[in-house]
C-alpha cells in the first residue's frame, strides 16, 4: 500500500506572505489534496534574530483567506508537534549529538573574511566552498571567537536525486559546498539542520519550494542519510520557479504590492488570486479564471508539466 501523500508549507515569519510563497503554498496544498494526503503548516522562526513581530500571525491568516487550510500545524491538533522551529530546540540538540558521537562534527572558528581569503571564488550564484581550515585543527585548541559546527562530509558524499520539475540532480556534497555549517557561532541552529530534522520527523513525502533552494536540497538529503533515515522515507522534491516582478526583477519580501495582504486590501478577489498563480504556473491547463483551491487540486496537473522558468505576476498586481 502506498504511503499517504503529507506535504508542508514552511514559511519563514520575516514579512507578510508574498505571491512566491503563496505559489508553493498553493502547489503543495493542490498536491496533498490530488492524493488525498496531509498538509502541515510549519512555522520556521529559528533564525530569531529575523523574525518580525506578528508575521507568523498575519501569514496564517492570509492563508486561510486564500481557503489553503492546513491538517497539522500551531495551535493545532498534530501527530508530529511541535510545529515552531524555535520550540524545537531540544529535538535539534539532540540529533547534532548524534551526529557528534559518530565523529562527523567539529568546531570551526573561522570568520567569513577568512573562509573568503582562503576558498576558490565561485562562479556566479554559486556558494563559497569551505576549504577545511579546521577540519584536522585540535580540539582543545584556543577559539578566537564562539565556533560554529560543521559537519564533517564524508569523503565521496554523492547525493543523486530526480526532482519531480527539475529532473535528475546529482551533487559532490564535498566538492560542491564542503564542510557546511549546522549550528552558528552565535548558537542558532542553521537552515539545513533544522529542515532536514523536521521533514524526517514529521514524515513528510512530499516537499515543494522555490527553485533557489535547489542547491540545498543535496545536504539535508545527506544530513537524513547520516540520521539514519530510511531512503524510502527521504521526501521527493519538486522545485519550482521564482515568481518575479512585472519587470522581470525577483521579488523582495519587503515590496508590499507583492503580497497576498495587499491584494486582499486591493478588492482582489481569492478566487482571483488563485486561479491566475495556478494558470500561471502550470498547476491546471488553460487560461487563467477563478478557481477555489478545491478545484485546483480537482484538476491539477503532473508536476513534470509544471513551469520551468520565472513567472512574471501580472502588472495590475505590481
Amino acid at each position: 500500500m502506498a504511503a499517504e501523500v503529507r506535504t508542508r508549507f514552511a514559511p519563514s515569519p520575516t514579512g507578510d506572505l508574498h505571491v512566491g510563497g503563496a505559489w508553493t503554498a498553493l502547489a503543495s496544498w493542490a498536491l496533498a489534496r490530488a492524493a488525498g494526503g496531509t498538509t502541515v503548516l510549519r512555522v520556521e522562526d529559528i533564525d530569531t534574530p529575523r523574525v518580525v513581530h506578528g508575521s507568523a500571525a498575519r501569514i496564517t491568516e492570509d492563508l486561510v483567506w486564500l481557503g489553503l487550510a492546513w491538517d497539522e500545524g500551531p495551535n493545532g491538533a498534530g501527530l508530529h508537534a511541535l510545529y515552531t522551529q524555535s520550540e524545537r530546540a531540544p529535538i535539534y540538540d539532540a540529533k547534532l549529538a548524534s551526529l557528534a558521537a559518530a565523529g562527523l562534527t567539529y568546531a570551526c572558528d573561522c570568520s567569513r573574511a577568512e573562509i573568503s581569503r582562503v576558498a576558490s571564488a565561485p562562479h556566479a550564484g554559486e556558494e563559497i566552498i569551505y576549504p577545511g581550515t579546521c577540519r584536522d585543527a585540535p580540539s582543545n585548541r584556543e577559539m578566537k571567537r564562539a565556533p560554529a559546527i560543521r559537519l564533517r562530509v564524508p569523503v565521496g558524499s554523492l547525493v543523486v536525486f530526480d526532482d519531480l520539475v527539475r529532473g535528475r540532480i546529482e551533487q559532490h556534497v564535498g566538492e560542491s559546498v564542503g564542510d557546511f555549517v549546522l549550528r552558528r557561532g552565535d548558537g542558532v541552529y542553521a537552515y539545513q539542520l533544522v529542515v532536514a530534522v523536521d521533514d524526517a520527523a514529521m514524515d513528510v513525502t512530499h516537499v515543494v519550494r522555490a527553485d533557489d533552494l535547489l542547491g540545498s536540497t543535496a545536504r539535508q538529503i545527506l544530513l537524513m542519510e547520516l540520521l539514519g533515515t530510511e531512503r524510502a522515507h527521504i521526501p521527493a522534491y519538486a522545485h519550482v520557479p521564482m515568481v518575479v516582478a512585472a519587470d522581470g526583477e525577483r521579488l523582495a519580501k519587503r515590496a508590499g504590492s507583492a503580497t497576498i495582504r495587499a491584494l486582499r486590501e486591493r478588492g482582489i478577489p481569492r478566487e482571483a488570486v488563485i486561479g491566475t498563480l495556478a494558470a500561471g504556473l502550470g498547476l491546471v491547463a488553460g487560461p487563467a479564471r477563478p478557481l477555489a483551491p478545491r478545484e485546483v487540486a480537482a484538476t491539477l496537473q503532473p508536476p513534470t508539466s509544471w513551469r520551468t522558468t520565472p513567472w512574471p505576476i501580472p502588472p495590475a498586481w505590481s
